[in-house]
């Protein structure tokens, strides 16, 4: 697991073709803005698990 520490404005690449940037970030709250190919699907953690635990 790579960590990095990110500032408001500041973003991370995922090969070339995927941005995750710090949109807001405030006390304990984090707001992130993804850009990706239309065919990358994005599922949030909590419904990640939620689809996974249920396959089980």
């Amino acid at each position: 697991m790579l960590v990095v520490g990110r500032k408001p404005g500041e973003y991370v690449m995922l090969d070339d073709d995927i941005m995750v940037k710090v949109v807001k970030s405030e006390e304990g709250h984090l707001r992130l803005a993804i850009e990706a190919p239309k065919e990358v699907k994005i599922t949030r953690g909590e419904l990640y698990e939620e689809q996974n635990n249920k396959a089980e």
